[in-house]
């Protein structure tokens, strides 16, 4: 069982700031992450939310644990009704030419091994879609309305 956590890496064309706001302004996040309504980069603050496959949904049960404005968010990141425990970082990195965006899934193997939507496998396909994918056309877009 691999107990790696999952991590992407993408660079986009705009500042620390700008990609921070993406990450933490809720009305942004709705356009490409989930809907949070009212979510807060704040230490301590719980979130949760519905996701999943077109026939499966779960909740999502979140709560903020780590906050470095421009620099980190981290949270933890569990199911309603199912084992595990697992923490989700942000990290921005400036670049020359804008700021790289790595993400880190850690603790995925403490979730069900029978569960094929909680497996390595699901949660790969699932951030490169968000960050490799919509994260990526909505910051193209950012960029676009300069």
């Amino acid at each position: 069982m691999k107990q790696e956590p999952f991590f992407i890496e993408r660079t986009f064309a705009v500042s620390p700031a700008r990609l921070w706001q993406a990450l933490t302004d809720p009305e942004q996040m709705r356009q490409w992450y989930f809907d949070l309504p009212g979510f807060k980069a704040e230490v301590g603050y719980e979130f949760s939310f519905d996701g999943g496959r077109d026939d499966r949904s779960y909740r999502h049960l979140c709560k903020v644990t780590e906050v470095i404005p421009e620099e980190k968010l981290s949270y933890n990141w569990r199911y309603e009704g199912y084992e595990g425990d697992s923490l989700v970082t942000f990290e921005l990195i400036p670049k020359e030419k804008g700021t790289l965006l790595r993400l880190t899934h850690a603790g995925l193997h403490t979730f069900p091994a029978n569960n094929p939507d909680m497996a390595r496998e699901s949660f790969a396909e699932g951030w490169l879609h968000i960050i490799g994918s919509s994260l990526k056309i909505y910051m193209e877009q950012a960029v676009a309305d300069i």
